[in-house]
């Protein structure tokens, strides 16, 4: 008897709680969280033009320079600041008798030691940049204001063709 007193006790104590609901279900599947397509992970100023170190000819133009913004130029970009004509990573092609291109990215990641760039042009159809940076090369370059030595080395992709283990300086610009 006891025993059926005390099952008894537990089912009016439960019955006086409130009913269980589960949340509503969502409508549709839950909603995929878009990629980063804009990511910069930098600790110091990478900012400047890095110039090949030997020509780069892709359908007669040729990689000017790939560019390289401050830290605020990353920010405003990956905010809601973007340009038709500037961003924190771009590269430029230039040919004699012809406006210079400048590709804008698709996407890009920039840390402390990679640059991965990708981006498109009407001309030149898929343009893509892979490479590393060594930062005391770099630091040496921006001491001296510049330096032939290499800082950035890596693969240039556009026009269909790759150009692997292109080696780039750096130059801080006017």
């Amino acid at each position: 008897m006891k025993r059926s007193g005390a099952i008894l006790l537990t089912a009016l104590a439960l019955a006086a709680c409130d009913d269980f609901k589960p949340a509503p279900a969502a409508k549709g599947p839950a909603p995929v969280p878009a990629a980063t397509t804009f990511k910069h992970e930098i600790s110091g100023d990478l900012s400047g033009y890095y110039i090949p170190a030997a020509p780069i000819s892709i359908d007669g133009y040729r990689v000017k320079a790939l560019f390289l913004g401050q830290s605020a130029d990353f920010a405003a970009w990956e905010g809601a600041s973007k340009s038709a004509t500037f961003a924190p990573v771009m590269i430029e092609f230039e040919k004699e008798g012809a406006e210079t291109i400048r590709v804008l990215p698709k996407t890009y990641e920039v840390t402390d030691g990679r640059v991965r760039f990708e981006g498109t042009d009407p001309v030149l159809g898929n343009v893509a940049f892979n490479g590393t940076l060594d930062q005391g090369a770099l630091a040496t370059a921006r001491r001296n204001l510049g330096e032939e030595a290499p800082v950035l080395t890596g693969t240039v992709r556009a026009g269909g063709s790759a150009f692997g283990n292109q080696k780039f300086r750096w130059y801080g610009g006017d």
